[in-house]
This record gives structure tokens, C-alpha cells and sequence, in this order.
């Protein structure tokens, strides 16, 4: 379901705290070991966690619904595909519940009273600043960028057609800031090409990434409504099941 707007306090704190979480733990991991790399995953796991608290039922579900989807795609696409590659030929330990906090991140910004008030202009210049980098990267870069360009379109697409074009506006922000610093830092690198059909052209990183990020984002928004009711669902059928065995033994008894 689509954010709605929360005092700014929380959300500030959220986006903020991510902000110097992607700072702090990718610039650890430039020299860490991949027993290191682990344990800066156990503190990013209790870090989600900490920033969760608080957040309802719903909130809670998007950001697995991010993890899940996004450790996959990560297994496939950089693991199996090779189409990015992490400092030492993994995944770090890190990254899947980075991906919860990143989406936090970029749902604490939508959902903003600030983003709410000033809905037109955020969005406006997200797609204005957005669109200039991919228009960059396949004109003037010295390392052409299709696959940016690309997932810039997806990204015009989700703010045009989607439920809530403030959360992909916050994660244009957010993941572009992740891809600037991760990829300066080395702790991943682009292919020059995609590694399927070697035609496809990647900046490091590409210029409309928060496209790709968009995905995650719509899948949440899209499985979450679906699987409350599911649990729901679930629930009142137990709660029935526990009913009439309470009553059937209330009869033999008597």
C-alpha cells in the first residue's frame, strides 16, 4: 500500500541512518575479510531490525518482500551472470538486508510530510535530474550506457503509472547515492557489457539504476495487500478449526 505521510523526526532518522550505514559499512568492507564481511551482515541485520521497530504490520512485509526478491536477483545476476561483481566473487553478508534498510530508506523519504507538500517539484526534478544522467550516458560519457538508459525508462514508468511515485522518487535518491558510493569504493563493479549478449552497454554504475530498484519497490507494493489477506485468511481459519474442536469435545463431554 502506498506510504502515508509520518512526522518528519522518524523519517529523517531513517533515511539519515542509512545514509551513514552506506558510508560506514562499505567503506569497512574495502579491506575486511569474508569473515568480516559477515559480521558487518549480522550488524545490518540487527540494524533492519531496529529500524522496523515501530513500522506496522504492512511496512514490515514490503521490506521482506524486498529482501527475498532482491537476494535472488543478486544470486542470479552478479553470482550467476556475473553482470556485477562484488570485491570477492560473493555476496557479501550485508547486502540482503541492505536491501531491506535501502527500501526503509526510500519509503521513510516518500512518505514524508516534506515529499507530500512538495509532491510536483520532488518528482519533477527526480525524472529532470534522472533523465539528464541517462542523456549523459549514452551521448557524452567515455563508457557508453544503454542498460542506464533503459532503467530510466522503467523508472519514468513507475512514477507515470505507479501507486506511488513519491517512494520512486526517494529511491532515486537513496540508490543512486548507494551505486555513487559502492562503486567508488570498489566494493562492486559494473561489466563494461551485459555478460548474455555482450551488446548492452553498462556505465559503473548505470545511470538509471533506481529503475532497476523500482522493480523491488512494485513487487512489494503489489505481493503485500495479497499476502495480509493470505495471513489473514490463514488465521481466521485456524481460529475457526480451534473453535469447533473446543466445541466438539464441550459436547462429548457432556
Amino acid at each position: 500500500m502506498p506510504p502515508c505521510p509520518v512526522p518528519l523526526t522518524r523519517n529523517a532518522v531513517l533515511a539519515g541512518g542509512v545514509a551513514v550505514w552506506v558510508l560506514v559499512v562499505l567503506g569497512l568492507d574495502t579491506g575486511a575479510s569474508l569473515g568480516q564481511q559477515r559480521l558487518l551482515g549480522a550488524g545490518t541485520w540487527l540494524l533492519l531490525l531496529a529500524a522496523l521497530h515501530g513500522e506496522d504490520r504492512a511496512t514490515r512485509v514490503q521490506v521482506g518482500v524486498v529482501v527475498v526478491y532482491a537476494t535472488v536477483i543478486e544470486y542470479v545476476f552478479s553470482h550467476g551472470l556475473g553482470i556485477y561483481v562484488y570485491r570477492l566473487d560473493n555476496v557479501p553478508a550485508f547486502v540482503p538486508p541492505g536491501h531491506g534498510l535501502v527500501y526503509l530508506a526510500a519509503f521513510a523519504i516518500g512518505r514524508s510530510a516534506w515529499a507530500h507538500r512538495h509532491r510536483r517539484p520532488f518528482i519533477g526534478a527526480t525524472l529532470v535530474a534522472g533523465g539528464g544522467w541517462a542523456l549523459w550516458g549514452v551521448t557524452l560519457a567515455d563508457r557508453p550506457d544503454a542498460l542506464g538508459a533503459f532503467w530510466f525508462g522503467c523508472l519514468l514508468l513507475f512514477a507515470w503509472k505507479g501507486r506511488s511515485p513519491l517512494l520512486y522518487a526517494g529511491a532515486f535518491l537513496v540508490v543512486s547515492y548507494l551505486e555513487i558510493v559502492g562503486t567508488s569504493l570498489g566494493t562492486w563493479a559494473w561489466q563494461p557489457y551485459d555478460t548474455v549478449t555482450g551488446t548492452i552497454s553498462i556505465g559503473n554504475p548505470p545511470s538509471g539504476i533506481a529503475g532497476g530498484y523500482a522493480w523491488f519497490d512494485a513487487a512489494a507494493l503489489a505481493l503485500t495487500p495479497r499476502l495480509l489477506l493470505w495471513w489473514d485468511r490463514r488465521q481466521n481459519q485456524e481460529v475457526c478449526v480451534s473453535s469447533d474442536v473446543v466445541s466438539r469435545l464441550s459436547s462429548n463431554a457432556s
